[in-house]
């Protein structure tokens, strides 16, 4: 059916209790929207449905529980009678170099950072396509292009996360379903806390190296989160919004310099690269 014209609209938002999640449900809330507001313990956003009633419909959701993450998004959608945005938000980071982490612990990674985000896509595209409209809002980072040591195994996740949705978009832009990947740069949120970062048992050779990294890390200017809800809003709200879409000041610029310099590379080997096409066949 043809999309409403209504001023407000209904969010799905995992990773409700903290961080960007917690300051983009109230945000959506404060400006009049409904919001399915998610997290592994309901009672961390509980105070939500005090301060905004009927606005507001808190539900457990561990995202790497398919079942869960799928009843999650029926809920939802049979509460407030539609889904406007699917907004994918939870997630953590792996501290330890490649050779350090154990493959149980990037399993681990992957659950909650592509496989959780993929189950809670897969609830409610036929949702999405039954209403006829709908926009798939997924959180990944500046670190999906820019690869940095020490957190690796982040990076590649956020990687696949891109990947993910950049093919998504392509597939349900027929069912006018909008896909987009937001990336932010450094922000003061808890993403740092003991629930948004794990470490990987280290190894004394990596340990001056470590250090050196997490030192650099601290200097890093941080983004104000509470300045990013227009932003959010902005794309959210376009009728045609972008597949990707940089959070703050600091990314393009670095993204910049990493495809200014993989295209210098790319460049200087183009001989060598077109040789090995041979000959047409």
């Amino acid at each position: 059916m043809p999309r409403q014209k209504e001023e407000s609209k209904v969010w799905f938002i995992t990773g409700s209790s903290r961080g960007f999640g917690r300051i983009w449900t109230e945000a959506a809330l404060k400006r009049g929207d409904k919001v399915a507001a998610t997290a592994r313990n309901r009672e961390s956003i509980a105070e939500l449905k005090a301060k905004y009633g009927d606005n507001v419909l808190t539900l457990d959701l561990d995202v790497t529980n398919p079942q869960q993450a799928r009843t999650a998004v029926e809920q939802a959608f049979a509460h407030f009678g539609k889904l406007d945005i699917v907004l994918n938000n939870a997630g953590y980071s792996l501290v330890g170099t490649i050779e350090e982490g154990k493959p149980e612990e990037v399993r681990a990674l992957y659950e909650t950072n592509v496989i959780g985000p993929v189950s809670v896509i897969q609830a409610a595209l036929p949702l999405l396509r039954k209403q006829g409209y709908g926009h798939i809002v997924g959180v990944s980072s500046n670190l999906g292009h820019v690869a940095l040591p020490v957190i690796g195994y982040y990076c590649s996740s956020k990687w696949a996360f891109e990947a993910i949705h950049e093919s998504l978009a392509a597939e349900i832009k027929p069912f006018g379903i909008h896909v987009t990947i937001i990336e932010p740069g450094a922000y003061a949120t808890e993403f740092g806390s003991p629930q948004s970062i794990k470490f990987s048992e280290g190894l004394d050779v990596y340990t001056d190296f470590k250090a050196k990294f997490v030192d650099g890390l601290r200097t890093l200017e941080r983004g104000d989160p509470n300045a990013t809800p227009e932003a959010l809003f902005a794309v959210v709200d376009a009728e045609q919004p972008p597949l990707r879409f940089i959070l703050g000041s600091h990314g393009l610029p670095g993204m910049r310099a990493a495809y200014n310099e993989r295209l210098a590379v790319w460049d200087a080997w183009a001989d060598v690269s077109s040789a090995a096409q041979g000959q047409s066949k």
